[in-house]
């Protein structure tokens, strides 16, 4: 079966370090999407950036290696990744990390296996 059509890419930018409990951010936000059966989730881990307070993080210095960024990248329909947006602000106000969230457009091409 083939999806086509227009939705939205959300991106979520924060930091390595930042937790929620005994868990990191990026993984407690995967789980929650997953929990609202979003299409996908992805958590990639930077280099090398710098945030609001331009401190550089790097993996070539050991002290701030880690703190490297992450980026979470999710694609769904708008109403879902708009229902999913402030589920992400309170983590980011229960943790008390910051970070940034951007939203685009994003056309879909979706391959599932057929279900026997």
């Amino acid at each position: 079966m083939k999806f086509e059509g227009d939705a939205k890419l959300l991106r979520i930018f924060l930091g390595e370090s930042d937790k929620f409990g005994g868990v990191t951010l990026h993984e407690k936000i995967i789980v929650e999407a997953r929990k609202m059966e979003l299409a996908g989730a992805t958590a990639y881990r930077g280099i090398m950036g710098f945030g609001g307070k331009s401190r550089i993080h790097t993996s070539k210095i050991l002290r701030l290696s880690e703190d490297l960024p992450i980026v979470i990248e999710i694609v769904d329909t708008q109403e879902k990744i708009e229902s999913f947006i402030p589920i992400v602000e309170d983590l980011f106000e229960k943790t008390n990390c910051g970070g940034l969230i951007t939203l685009e457009k994003a056309e879909i091409i979706k391959y599932t296996p057929n279900k026997k």
